[in-house]
């Protein structure tokens, strides 16, 4: 490491309280003989003058232009009362008196290592070079610049075009995969066509750019799920099905994808860049027993061996490495509760049923006339290989006994967790919590609330309330990604 002065960078968002929090980078303690400490303003009348046009044109040349903010790769942020936050700029500031001395240092190690880049003739302006840190090759640059928080790249991308184009590229997402370095933001929409984001550990609002896309679309059933750096929407158009992808490298909305067999109703989670969809429902209302794997690193489908039952309104999770679908509607014969799960295994790429591993539903219990199509899937998720559930029905939290094969309650859900046979309701992992997303049905306009549970902690479940905003209280579609 090396040591010196701390350079002291107001981040682009502010925070919640106010603050000013900073990064720490440390420049080389060089020996300076000529010219005062850049930020000093009593030396040379001159050097004053030079120094400050230096910085100047370095402010200019670092800010975007018009059309790029247009572009931005930064969804709006929201306060807690749904207002926009307004961006600010941010400027790179030159140390004129460090640049020399490294620049013949380039210079020397250019002759001997062709990786390193030239030295640029802005003084310290990184903009049109392959490099992007100063006296950094491109690798040690993208591993410092990959663990900054996903919420600082909008900041970086401001800074100048070299970095926005490689957050764009999806570069130093990979390289953070590959490092281990993963933060997870919630998405969950609670209007038609309107997408929210929230960083639990930034504890920001973010609004997505709403979705293009008709009246048929907009009331279809309509399944989601994050996979790499993309959200992926599925639904019904007129006379087929549609998947519209949001881009976090981009903040935009695309459509045209299509799977190998366009279905709906179908199970699915994610593992890092990889997905799996299994069952559902295709254009005629078949039940489906067949599964595909999404690859967001190419955007290719790849199908799978077929599961042993054909099912709909199932859910999926990865434990353990392995995909998991669990309950739903199917049967060879006959539309009915499963209770079975089935785990696939990627490496041999074969399926096995595991019996009891649905936590049940209130349509299989005693008394009960509901139709099994008006409850929603099983609610469940994973946290350190755990799998938890969601019981509506009781306001209860259930834990999966993976020897055992059986399900236990622990405790309760948040009080204000109410949902309509298990809809409206969202229970997901966000890394080591577990998340329940709802609110309290009231008439006109409600509020949303983001309670959080960590299942290491000692006890039943104690929630604590992440967020709360002024929305509507009904979940129609969630997800998490972590990238």
């Amino acid at each position: 490491m090396l040591e010196g002065r701390p350079c002291v960078v107001r981040r682009l968002f502010p925070s919640s309280e106010n603050m000013w929090p900073f990064m720490n980078y440390q420049l080389p303690d060089l020996d300076i003989k000529n010219g005062n400490c850049p930020l000093q303003m009593d030396g040379d009348g001159d050097h004053q003058t030079n120094q400050w046009n230096k910085v100047t044109k370095l402010m200019d040349s670092s800010c975007p232009d018009d059309d790029e903010e247009e572009d931005s790769v930064v969804p709006q942020l929201d306060h807690q009362d749904g207002s926009t936050i307004q961006h600010d700029r941010i400027y790179y500031y030159s140390f004129p008196q460090y640049d020399e001395p490294m620049k013949k240092h380039k210079v020397a190690r250019n002759s001997e290592n062709n990786s390193y880049d030239q030295p640029s003739d802005a003084g310290g302006d990184s903009s049109d070079s392959g490099s992007l840190l100063p006296r950094m090759n491109r690798d040690s640059s993208i591993t410092c610049l990959s663990r900054c928080s996903r919420s600082d790249y909008g900041s970086l991308a401001s800074l100048n075009r070299s970095f926005r184009n490689i957050i764009r590229s999806g570069e130093l997402y990979r390289w953070r995969r590959l490092s281990g370095i993963v933060e997870h933001w919630v998405y969950f929409s609670c209007a038609l066509l309107e997408w929210e984001a929230y960083d639990p550990i930034r504890q920001r609002w973010m609004h997505l750019p709403r979705m293009a896309s008709n009246e048929c679309f907009m009331c279809s059933d309509k399944e989601s799920l994050a996979v790499g750096t993309e959200l992926l929407v599925f639904g019904r158009e007129l006379r087929s099905h549609v998947i519209y992808r949001y881009s976090l490298l981009t903040n935009s909305w695309s459509s045209g994808m299509r799977m190998n067999a366009p279905r709906c109703l179908f199970g699915s989670a994610s593992l890092g860049e990889i997905a799996i969809l299994a069952g559902g429902c295709d254009s005629d209302g078949r039940i489906l027993d067949s599964a595909e794997l999404y690859n967001s690193e190419n955007q290719t489908w790849e199908m799978l061996p077929s599961m042993n039952k054909p099912r709909k309104m199932c859910s999926g999770i990865f434990m353990d490495g392995k995909f998991y679908v669990i309950g739903g509607i199917g049967g060879r014969s006959d539309s009915k509760v499963l209770t079975c799960g089935e785990e696939y295994n990627l490496q041999t790429r074969t399926w096995t049923e595991i019996p009891n591993m649905s936590p049940g539903r209130s349509s299989t219990r005693g008394g009960s006339e509901m139709p099994a199509t008006a409850e929603a899937p099983p609610l469940v998720a994973v946290v350190d290989n755990e799998l938890y559930a969601a019981d509506y029905a009781d306001m209860e939290v259930k834990k999966y006994d993976k020897e055992r094969k059986l399900w236990i309650t622990i405790g309760r859900l948040p009080e204000r967790a109410v949902s309509m046979n298990g809809w409206g309701l969202a229970f997901r992992a966000c890394g080591k919590r577990l998340i329940v997303i709802g609110g309290p049905r009231t008439h006109g306009e409600g509020f949303i609330e983001l309670n959080s549970w960590v299942p290491g902690e000692q006890g039943p479940p104690q929630w604590h309330l992440l967020a709360r905003k002024r929305s509507g209280n009904f979940v129609y579609n969630c997800a998490v990604m972590g990238c």
